[in-house]
């Protein structure tokens, strides 16, 4: 695999900008292990190996469990996920996959039972986020772990 594009070369203001904004997610009402949860959900939707290696071994940095990572294609069938882990899982799905006629309001109304409505719109910022990244890198064919060292996922361990 060979990278076609380096969009940070390329694109270098638009590229610190969207740094920027999701580094923001640090200040979010969403918890960090939730958030990675999400950005490897997404990713593997998405087919992002560039962020879903990321993301893993950022979880796997963050002390999440191996098992969980392994369930999470099947988090709707698994017991090791919260409710409130679940209803954010749920809301990554639907607007990574964002139906025809929108977001339907039995979906709204479940993830509403877990979060509150600062909670839901960090959240849907965070989806948005994680979705143009795994775009960004899908379409320019960024390498699975040609990072890794830049950002200090090396020290995860997973080889």
């Amino acid at each position: 695999m060979t990278q076609r594009i380096n969009a940070m070369q390329q694109s270098p203001e638009l590229f610190k900008k969207f740094v920027e904004f999701s580094m923001l997610e640090k200040s979010s009402a969403i918890e960090q292990k939730t958030l990675d949860l999400v950005h490897i959900r997404a990713s593997q939707i998405n087919g992002c190996g560039f962020c879903l290696d990321m993301h893993v071994k950022e979880a796997k940095l963050h002390g999440e469990r191996e098992l969980r990572l392994y369930h999470l294609p099947i988090w709707r069938e698994s017991t090791l996920f919260s409710p409130r882990e679940r209803a954010a899982l749920a809301w990554t799905e639907i607007l990574t996959r964002l139906p025809e006629h929108g977001v339907p309001g039995d979906v709204y109304d479940r993830v509403r039972t877990q979060l509150s409505e600062k909670e839901l719109s960090d959240l849907t910022f965070s989806v948005m986020a994680i979705n143009a990244w795994n775009r960004l890198n899908v379409a320019f064919t960024t390498v699975p772990g040609s990072a890794d060292k830049a950002y200090g996922l090396d020290k995860a361990g997973l080889e």
